[in-house]
């Protein structure tokens, strides 16, 4: 596992000691234990209250524990510790209740416990197991032995179980079989124990085979409840794939197979490697320092590594911030490259298993595929294990096989294993070879399998050795809520998007980019850029510049034209850019468009710069991608396709874009018998801005109600799904007053709806036309005519209420937003061409923000006119197009400071 470019923590060091060494500082085991039994024994004889005694005892180890952790010493020292504290205390209260050298019952420790592992919050598991008659004598010490260890404050999970129970219940729950197969007798008697063992042995239940296949198919159920990555956010260190869970899979298999009784016995047959088993035990030791920590941190037993306790255990194993990287990122790169490493070593292992138990008597001949390769049980193998050092260049040759044999299910494990021990071989003499160099482009431009090779390489390590730079960004993270995954994964998400855009299956998901793609004349450029984008994170600077330089020496050395080189450099570069303009710009504005068009130059450069953005976005967070940014990005594309078709030295402008509009709004509203005078009466207050910024469908849907409308003096209030904004559009004609924006916006969060956009017109006549483009909160779309009519009832019942004020905000701020709370930031600057001042606010989310941010333009006497709204993840980025109440631009230093000052006083302000 290589943890090189990372900070290496200053307090504690995770070795691969066994649990029974000696810790840094000298202390030993006994120390560690530090439990004094002949002492204990003469206090419990001299008290009348042997609860408080145990309690005591408890508490005082529980202290210890914690004190010993904080000081350094590591949890692989502490935890068996913690069982053996366990079981001096259990085995003196079932002596209170029964005798040592009784026949007919057993205490027994079963599941994690049983395995001598105990965490400061985990379960103490336990069977008493009994003989056939027992039950009926013994239930009354029964019923004390467990209420007393309930009394003292122990909370023990338990079953109590005959031999034949045992037998019984074993055969049917593999849950069960798995528990009583880590069993350890604490006291009682050991004929009852071996009786149970013998009876639940793998010749008597769950032979080696249904075993193996039924916790192979566990693995399967519980990767797929955490989406099948280890990659989570707030990761479960216990369950989630990589996690301990995937370690003590392994343990059990061999123990139902080897009757090993402990991983380093692998070795010994053959299974484990020394290196693996080495690193095996540093992950096992890494995951129980964060499990440790984390139970010490909530004080109960917690397995989620949720963001508000990422960054305490960050600082507490001491890491620090760094420019370009968090202490609590740092953190978490080491434990994403822990459990990935742990879920590799998993599946091979799991792999090796299954040729052992499954396929042990199958004599399958192998069938060659050249000189380098074979095939056998469907799995891809080495002709002899020289191959690789004769001829390093397979190690990228064998995905290229992969690729083009389809039928082949993958590769052996012990191949595997090789593959694993050359990656050393991956060096600049490699790298710089035409046949590695040709062989990698071959892969990228094969019809078949590119992402998964791609995947496969990474899992192995071979991307990473071949590509140093992709090396850097496995595991890391960016601590926010916008980037669900690290940063290699998203960047292999979105080359796997760039593919989807090409294979015809997956047509229906995003036919437009499947057209665009149909019309590249060279994809693999795209996957390249894919693999490139983020390849440059955390290392200081522009990320997109620093990419666009490897990627530049990529193409170079792979021996791509000099036109095909600047392109891939080009997209690199400017990946950022649509989505910029898509989000951050008013692009119905013609000067937007034009300058956009401008940028890309050409359609080619279009097209490959928009299939690049959507796939980008898709693979950056699977909550991000919504109809609503698919229709933003598109219109952009279109607006930019127009332009480039028009010519760049024939650019439209702003009256001709109005004249146009105009025509055919009046053209279908003519359609619909309407005259010419009554469109003018009403359009004469409208003024430009609305004709820019608002499509003929919108304004003829308005016209025709404001006509309707007539002189009811009564606020109008509409509704309905927009599928060219890719949401609801939310209508709303009223008298201007200076808070309503903040009073609309406030009682749309009551409804629990996102806004997504929002373009206000104030017309000549004191009148206002405002449209809001909403999703549901969770992002999806509103369908029901019920729904609508409550929103369009809502809003027009508390704006028709003389002097209304703002509705407080009824939803709770989550505990997500809390952990992501930050500083309210500020900028301004002039568009003095459309005479309005862009002001940029970045803040975390909460509920009632942008209604806030209403009030503080209000306090300042500030016009809004549109308002461009991104939520990412946690944080917001919006900007607002604003002028004074006279429609001047602000251009005052005094203006700004004033109104900096009341956003961050609504914003941050009694924030917790």
């Amino acid at each position: 596992m290589d943890t090189s470019d990372i900070a290496s923590p200053p307090l504690f060091s995770f070795s691969t000691l066994s649990p029974a060494s000696s810790s840094r500082d000298g202390l030993r085991q006994s120390e560690i234990d530090a439990f004094d039994a002949a002492t204990f024994e003469s206090d419990l004889a001299a008290t009348t209250n042997p609860l408080a005694s145990f309690r005591t005892l408890l508490k005082q180890s529980n202290g210890r524990f914690k004190e010993l952790f904080e000081g350094g010493i590591p949890a692989h020292e502490l935890v068996p510790a913690g069982a053996r504290l366990m079981d001096a205390l259990l085995q003196r209260v079932w002596l209170r209740y029964f005798e040592a050298n009784a026949s007919d019952l057993a205490l027994v420790a079963v599941g994690g416990y049983g395995r001598g592992e105990l965490h400061p919050g985990s379960d103490v598991d336990i069977m008493i197991l009994l003989g056939d008659e027992a039950l009926d004598d013994r239930r009354s010490g029964l019923e004390s032995f467990l209420t007393f260890l309930w009394d003292i404050g122990l909370e023990v999970g338990h079953s109590v179980r005959t031999v034949e129970d045992c037998a019984r219940e074993g055969a049917a729950d593999i849950t069960v079989a798995t528990s009583l197969m880590e069993a350890r007798l604490l006291i009682g008697s050991p004929e009852l124990f071996e009786r149970m063992r013998a009876v639940t042995g793998p010749d008597r239940i769950w032979p080696d085979g249904a075993f193996f296949e039924t916790k192979r198919r566990e693995r399967c159920e519980r990767c797929h409840k955490y989406n099948e990555t280890a990659f989570n956010l707030e990761p479960n260190i216990k369950d989630s794939p990589g996690g301990l869970r995937d370690l003590q899979m392994i343990g059990w298999v061999a123990k139902r197979h080897f009757g090993a009784s402990t991983l380093q016995e692998l070795v010994s047959h053959g299974f484990l490697s020394p290196s693996e088993y080495d690193e095996l035990i540093e992950c096992r030791n890494f995951l129980w320092q964060v499990r440790f920590a984390l139970h010490v941190l909530t004080g109960r037993r917690e397995d989620t590594l949720l963001f508000e306790h990422q960054r305490r255990i960050a600082q507490q194993f001491g890491y620090q911030d760094r420019d370009q990287n968090l202490g609590v990122e740092q953190f978490m790169q080491r434990y994403y490259r822990t459990v990935n490493a742990l879920s590799r070593l998993n599946e091979m292992l799991l792999q090796l298993f299954e040729e052992a138990i499954l396929l042990a008597d199958d004599s399958d001949e192998p069938q060659p595929i050249n000189r380098r390769f074979q095939v056998r049980h469907g799995y891809l193998e080495v002709v002899r294990p020289n191959v690789f050092l004769r001829y390093p260049f397979a190690l990228l040759e064998i995905f290229l096989v992969l690729q083009q044999h389809p039928e082949i299910k993958g590769i052996r494990a012990a191949t595997i294993r090789l593959i694993r021990e050359h990656r050393p071989l991956i060096d600049d003499k490699f790298r710089n070879d035409v046949r590695p160099r040709s062989l990698f482009m071959e892969i990228l431009r094969q019809p078949r399998g590119v992402t998964q090779q791609l995947r496969l390489m990474n899992a192995f390590g071979v991307l990473p050795a071949y590509l140093p730079e992709f090396g850097h960004i496995i595991g890391r993270m960016q601590y926010d809520l916008f980037h669900a995954y690290t940063v290699d994964q998203h960047i292999l998400f979105v080359v796997r998007n760039l593919r989807r855009f090409f294979l015809p299956q997956f047509v229906p998901e995003m036919p437009h980019c499947s057209a665009i793609m149909e019309r590249l004349p060279k994809p693999e450029l795209l996957y390249i850029a894919g693999l490139y984008h983020d390849i440059a994170k955390g290392r200081g600077g522009d990320h997109s510049e620093l990419g666009a330089q490897d990627v530049e020496r990529f193409c170079r050395q792979h021996g791509l034209s000099s036109f095909d080189t600047r392109l891939v450099a080009w997209l690199v570069r400017h990946h950022l850019t649509l989505s910029m303009t898509a989000q951050k710009k008013d692009i119905h504005d013609p000067d937007v468009i034009n300058e956009f068009a401008r940028r890309m130059g050409d359609q080619m450069h279009l097209d490959y710069l928009y299939l690049l953005t959507v796939a980008d976005i898709r693979a950056t967070n699977p909550k991000l991608w919504n109809t609503w940014r698919a229709s933003l990005l598109w219109q952009l594309y279109e607006a930019t396709r127009r332009a480039l078709r028009r010519g760049l030295d024939n650019p439209i402008d702003k009256e001709e874009r109005i004249r146009e509009v105009q025509a055919q709004t009046r053209q279908r509203l003519h359609a619909a018998k309407i005259d010419a005078k009554r469109i003018d009466r009403v359009w004469e207050s409208f003024g430009d801005d609305y004709f820019l910024r608002h499509s003929v469908d919108e304004i003829a849907w308005h016209t025709r109600a404001i006509l309707k409308k007539g002189h009811d003096p009564r606020p109008l209030v509409m509704a309905r799904d927009d599928p060219g904004r890719g949401g609801t559009e939310v209508f709303i004609y009223t008298r201007d007053q200076d808070n309503l924006f903040a009073l609309i916006t406030s009682i749309l969060d009551q409804l629990r709806l996102t806004i997504l956009d929002a373009r206000i017109i104030t017309g000549h006549s004191g009148y206002t036309l405002d449209s809001f483009t909403v999703l549901e909160d969770s992002g999806a779309l509103i369908r029901e005519r019920a729904r609508i009519k409550e929103i369009v009832t809502t809003l027009l019942h508390y704006l028709s209420q003389p002097n209304a004020a703002p509705l407080l905000p009824s939803r709770h701020i989550s505990r997500i937003q809390r952990a992501f709370q930050m500083p309210t930031w500020v900028s301004f600057r002039e568009d003095a061409a459309n005479g309005r001042t862009v002001v940029e606010l970045v803040s975390w989310d909460r509920p009632g923000l942008l209604c806030r941010v209403g009030q503080a333009f209000m306090e300042c006497g500030v016009q809004l006119h549109n308002a461009k709204i991104a939520t990412i993840g946690a944080r917001v980025e919006d900007v607002f197009f604003v002028t004074d109440r006279e429609n001047r631009i602000l251009n005052d230093p005094k203006k700004y400071a004033a109104l900096r000052t009341a956003l961050v006083e609504q914003l941050d302000s009694g924030e917790e």
